[in-house]
């Protein structure tokens, strides 16, 4: 590898000055962290625009709407080809580059958008979701890896943290779309279709930046790699970094033997690794298990299950909840670095908990207050009388929850729908009669009087869970592992997290059918009180230390100093660094 002379790039270049952990990132970070950072919106995009687009692509195909595991299957199919795109994504981004992986990534996820928007059945919905998830899931991994490696180490964590603000600011885009189109013949198509515009946006921004400097190094290309750092550091910073790239280049170039021969029983028997791996693997997995996806990928059906049956209406409530979650991880970017990481988790789990307390109580109350069924409204129309409700012995007793239980749906009165009324067989047809009548129709909850409760649950559970369980497990993912097991332990962690996020939002609308909606909540509350004392018992605070010091932490832990790793951790991080070191050696 060529060798980086000591002085030979140390000529004036334009940027901003400062010293050390002073230093701010110039417009062509900011530049390069926003086109990246459009891969975090692709699957925010994703994931908001399914629940509105589900709504409607019931009404388009009955197989799908009668069948909750084939509507399950349409969502997670993003979800299993983000996994495998996550798998092969970091191999791509070491041979190929961060920025080719990128636009691979892009282009999949355009095909898989306009496979969507043209999809004439399920199946063909189904396939179109897969190759969305595998851009996604390719450009998950390349992304943020892209940022981090071309990020000034004093801004690198509040920088790749934009990538999670994109995913949930893509979910709030999504949500306006959806409204957008409500109205728009074929109005899923363009839902889905209109998700290959940022992808095609983040391809042009993409293609104009340069490669990261750290892959080029890793290549050879130092020319290559010192102009671009020149764009991003002052003249009075640019030496060191430099210096301090090759240092770690060489040193990871030297560690790459030992990780091409790494087995997982080389990587589990070390105690500090299994405790660091216990540690963030486990923050992934609760991450999804308390429920989070399930609220982002079906917002608008659990609206219309808590008693509002218009379409419209569930996308306008659905967008405010993508709003605070937005604003939420705005939040958590602030408090961070300054409450801690295990602190702020701890906080997030604690009102996560009260607020699906809530949810499973306001769910209860609304399947207990839902009105009688209207016996003679319901067989003035006998040919859309639910057969049913028909043959039922105990038709006296039939309620609205009853009769969506029968697979039918409930039309109220004129006027005022928390009175008794109609039950009639659910399709296209008998929605549109009930419609035109003037009436409300109700096919996947029904009217109460305290619907309202939940969605104070719904905006809770946001609010308390994307400033904390949002950002927490991937800041700490990238902090808790030394250098040479970090690329391994990073993608186990992440793997998991993507297998959870499948599990859940392939069961949530199955266990929603089988123990309704209120003890599905009911038991991601009890999941979240497990994730609480998990946390507090294995996951240490890391805030404020360098790797080093995390490192030394896992190794008092390892052999029991349990206390004093944890007295230190707050000392060791106040100890004087020198002032013009960005320490790239431990990316």
């Amino acid at each position: 590898m060529k060798k980086v002379e000591e002085s030979n790039y140390s000529e004036k270049i334009p940027g901003r000055r400062g010293t050390g952990g002073n230093y701010l990132p110039n417009l062509f970070v900011a530049k390069l962290t926003l086109a990246a950072g459009l891969g975090g919106l692709l699957f925010g995009y994703d994931t908001g625009v399914i629940s509105g687009a589900l709504l409607y692509i019931r009404d388009d195909f009955s197989s799908v709407d009668r069948s909750t595991q084939l509507q399950e299957t349409i969502v997670s199919m993003a979800i299993a080809g983000a996994i495998i795109g996550a798998v092969i994504g970091g191999r791509l981004s070491d041979r190929f580059g961060r920025k080719p992986s990128i636009l691979l990534a892009d282009i999949v996820f355009t095909v898989g958008a306009v496979l969507m928007a043209a999809a004439p059945n399920p199946s063909a919905l189904i396939v179109g979701r897969i190759f969305v998830g595998l851009g996604v899931g390719v450009a998950s991994m390349s992304a943020p890896l892209y940022i981090a490696e071309a990020s000034p180490a004093s801004k690198r964590g509040a920088l790749v943290t934009f990538n999670v603000l994109m995913i949930t600011g893509g979910q709030f885009v999504a949500y306006l779309i959806n409204l957008a189109f409500t109205k728009a013949p074929g109005t899923w198509r363009w839902m889905l279709g209109v998700a290959a515009v940022p992808a095609i946006g983040q391809a042009i921004l993409v293609y104009f930046m340069p490669e990261s400097p750290r892959w080029l190094f890793r290549q050879g290309r130092v020319d290559e790699a010192v102009a671009v750092l020149k764009q991003i550091y002052p003249p009075e910073l640019l030496d060191d970094e430099v210096q301090e790239l090759q240092t770690a280049v060489d040193a990871e170039i030297q560690e790459k033997g030992s990780l091409k021969s790494l087995s997982v029983r080389d990587l589990l028997g070390s105690r500090e690794i299994r405790l660091a791996l216990r540690a963030g693997v486990g923050l992934q997995v609760f991450q999804q298990f308390v429920g989070i996806n399930t609220v982002m990928y079906y917002s608008p059906s659990i609206v219309e299950q808590a008693g509002f049956a218009s379409h419209q209406t569930a996308l306008l409530l659905s967008l405010i909840v993508a709003g605070m979650n937005a604003l939420g991880t705005i939040v958590g970017i602030v408090l961070i670095d300054r409450v801690g990481r295990r602190r702020l988790a701890l906080c997030s789990l604690t009102g996560v908990i009260f607020s699906l307390a809530l949810l499973t109580a306001a769910f209860h109350v609304t399947a207990n207050d839902a009105p009688s069924i209207d016996r003679t409204a319901s067989i003035q129309n006998i040919g859309f009388t639910c057969p049913d409700y028909l043959s039922s012995q105990k038709a006296s007793s039939w309620d609205c929850m009853s009769c969506l239980k029968a697979s039918c749906g409930f039309c109220t009165i004129k006027g005022n729908q928390n009175l008794p009324g109609s039950c009639f067989i659910s399709n296209k047809t008998v929605g549109d009669y009930c419609r035109g009548e003037h009436r409300s129709w109700f096919e996947r909850g029904c009217p109460s009087h305290y619907g309202w409760l939940a969605l104070i649950g719904l905006a809770a559970y946001i609010a308390s869970f994307s400033p904390g369980m949002g950002p927490v497990p991937w800041a700490v993912n990238s902090e808790i592992y030394p250098l040479k097991y970090r690329g391994v332990c990073g993608g186990i962690a992440a793997t998991a997290n993507w297998i959870s996020n499948l599990v859940v939002s392939q069961s949530f609308l199955s266990l929603t059918k089988a123990i309704g909606t209120s003890m599905t909540f009911l038991l991601f509350a009890c999941i979240s009180v497990v994730a609480f004392i998990y946390i507090y018992l294995f996951v240490p605070e890391t805030k404020g230390l360098s790797f080093e010091e995390v490192e030394k932490l896992w190794e008092n832990k390892a052999r029991g100093n349990i206390k004093k790793s944890q007295d230190t951790s707050e000392t060791e991080s106040l100890k004087t660094r020198k002032p013009n070191s960005l320490n790239i050696g431990h990316v």
